[in-house]
This record gives structure tokens, C-alpha cells and sequence, in this order.
């Protein structure tokens, strides 16, 4: 996954030659985003049920006081639903960021790739044979549910006379998306489970807890850094094999570690949030439109706003229709919809 120092300065020139990159603006959107993340974090925090001021969520992350009901609410409740939140989006953004460049389909996400109903299903299973099993467990049923959806669907897509394309592997995608659906629906019926699924299918963290994040978060901070670690070779990569294997890059090793990666962060955040889909659709091309085709800006920069979009896509389900919660995955699917209908329209080419 080291690229050969001779060929180095024609990496950079490849780069910005056939990708234009925006340092300066990805250096920006970095600061900004996280900047904007850390407010939408506090007026999350702030808004509820229960409304409190900036003042006591400042003191209750700080100075915590377990005798004041304000504080208890905060770092018990809403404290882990939006960092859960963020640490989703992330997942599912990077997630997708890594599939559009390893597989140069810009139609590429773990929702719209089966992943997320392979967690699903997998959970499913679980909640009907392995009732109160360990949210550790979980987790790693989600990644063995999310590869077995992408190998049915790459399996499937892989079957055509001209190989995979974008929208094949899309179709392919939505078929094998629909099957796992209905099948995790009939275990639902059949072993009375629907109630414990219902959280899962509606998409949303409100039932996150810190030891979900606890347990969460080693395995996703390592996925993420194993992907910007990779982000050079994923940036040659998206300018094609050849020119990959052309610049000394094992294209194969690359794609492999890379998917583990998209395994790891897809099945860890669907076993939060549940399978809420174009997120990791709507933010690299976001991404890519601002910052240009270079991976190593892409990831990071995503990691930013893929938390952003999801935490606040949260505080919008809870002002909607208080003091009832509104599905997140319903309102991201309003903006993601379209999206996929236009990129669809446009044959699956890039933005």
C-alpha cells in the first residue's frame, strides 16, 4: 500500500493533473465543519422534551452534578444519542466515500449495496435466536450480515455478460436489499420480534447508550484511520486500475483492506442507528464538489460533515412533531431520493 518514492512526484502531478484538488477549501470546510458539528452538538444537546439552556449543558459536560435532574438528563440520555449520531454519519460517509473511489461508481453506498439490510438481517437473526445477547455481539454480526449483503450483491452484479457497471450493481443492490428486507421482516412476524426491530427499520439513535459508544468506538476510530491511511491509493485507484497498478500500487490488497473498512464502519453504525441509507451517497459527492477528487481531503472532510448531516438530521426529528420523534432515516431519504434520481438520470456518472 506504500507507493515507490521514484514515482512519487508523477503521483502528485497525476493528481492534480487528472483530480484538481482545493487544500486551501478543504482546509476550511475541515476547521468550519468541525466547528459547526460542535455548536449542532450543543443545540442538540440543548433542544428536547425537556428544553435546556446552554449555561447547564455546558456545566453538566464539565462540572457534572448527579443530585440535578438537567444534568442527569444530559449526560445519560441526550449526551450519547447525539455523539452517536455523529459518530454514524461519519461511519456511513466514509463508508460510502471509500466504495465510489475503490470501485469507481459514483451510484456507490452501503444502503444502496445491501450492506446495511445484511446488518439488518443479521440483527434479526439475533434478536429471534440470541435474545439479550451482548451489544459486542451485535456489533459483529452486523459486519458478518454487511459482507454477506455485498457479496450477494457483487456475486449477482458479477454474473452480467459485461461485467459490473454502476447501474447493475445498483439494481443488483436494490434486489438483494428487498429480499434481505422482507426476509428480516418474516422472522419479525413469525418469532414476534417486530417491536424489537421496529428501532432498527424506522433508523434513529434514540435508544443509544454509552456503552453502545464504548464499545463502538475503538472499532470505528481504527477504520477511520485505516482509511486515511489508504486515502492516497484510493485516490489512484479512482483513476483507474491501470494507472494504479502502473504507479506500483497492489490494487487487490488495497481493495480488500479497504473493504473490511467499509464492512467495519457500515455494520458498526447500522447496529446503532439502524439502516438508514444515502448518507454515504449524499456527502462524498458533497465532498467531491467542494474539495475536489482527492481522496486524502475527501475522508477527512467527510468524516465532518457525514456527523454533521446525521446530528442534524436528529435534532430535525425531534422539533418537527414534538414531542413525537420523526425517523431520520425518512427525512435524509427526503434529500437522498432525488439525489439518486438525478445521478441515475445521468447514467451513474460523476458529479
Amino acid at each position: 500500500m506504500s507507493t515507490p518514492a521514484g514515482v512519487s512526484a508523477e503521483i502528485e502531478e497525476l493528481i492534480e493533473k487528472n483530480k484538481k484538488s482545493r487544500p486551501i477549501v478543504a482546509i476550511i470546510i475541515l476547521f468550519g465543519g468541525i466547528f459547526a458539528l460542535l455548536v449542532s452538538i450543543a443545540l442538540s444537546i440543548s433542544f428536547g422534551a425537556a428544553d435546556i439552556n446552554l449555561e447547564t449543558v455546558w456545566t453538566a459536560v464539565f462540572h457534572f452534578n448527579p443530585d440535578l435532574t438537567p444534568h442527569q438528563i444530559i449526560r445519560e440520555i441526550r449526551m450519547p444519542r447525539v455523539l452517536g449520531a455523529a459518530m454514524v454519519g461519519s461511519c456511513f460517509a466514509v463508508a460510502g466515500a471509500l466504495m465510489q473511489g475503490m470501485t469507481r461508481n459514483p451510484l456507490a453506498d452501503s444502503g444502496l449495496l445491501g450492506l446495511n439490510a445484511g446488518a439488518a438481517f443479521m440483527l434479526a437473526l439475533c434478536f429471534a435466536f440470541f435474545p439479550g445477547l451482548p451489544f459486542m455481539y451485535l456489533i459483529m454480526y452486523s459486519f458478518l450480515g454487511a459482507g454477506l449483503g455485498a457479496g450477494i450483491v457483487y456475486g449477482i452484479g458479477s454474473m452480467s455478460r459485461g461485467g459490473l457497471t454502476p447501474m447493475r450493481l445498483v439494481l443488483a443492490g436494490a434486489a438483494v436489499s428487498a429480499l434481505l428486507g422482507a426476509l428480516s421482516e418474516g422472522i419479525a412476524l413469525y418469532f414476534r420480534i417486530g417491536q424489537d426491530l421496529a428501532f432498527w427499520y424506522a433508523g434513529g439513535v434514540s435508544g443509544t447508550k454509552w456503552i453502545n459508544l464504548q464499545v463502538m468506538s475503538p472499532w470505528v476510530i481504527a477504520a477511520m484511520i485505516g482509511a486515511i491511511i489508504i486515502s492516497r491509493s484510493i485516490t489512484l485507484l479512482s483513476l483507474g486500475d491501470e494507472v494504479a497498478i502502473g504507479l506500483g500500487q497492489k490494487t487487490k490488497t488495497i481493495k480488500v483492506f479497504g473493504m473490511i473498512l467499509v464492512l467495519v464502519l457500515a455494520g458498526s453504525a447500522v447496529s446503532v442507528v439502524g439502516a438508514v441509507g444515502f448518507v454515504g451517497l449524499i456527502v462524498p459527492h458533497l465532498t467531491r464538489l467542494l474539495v475536489g477528487h482527492d481522496y486524502r481531503w475527501i475522508i477527512p472532510c467527510s468524516i465532518v460533515i457525514g456527523g454533521l448531516l446525521v446530528v442534524l438530521a436528529d435534532l430535525a426529528a425531534r422539533m418537527i412533531n414534538p414531542p413525537y420523534e420523526t425517523p431520520i432515516g425518512a427525512l435524509i431519504a427526503l434529500i437522498g431520493v432525488p439525489f439518486f434520481l438525478y445521478l441515475a438520470r445521468k447514467g451513474g456518472r460523476e458529479l
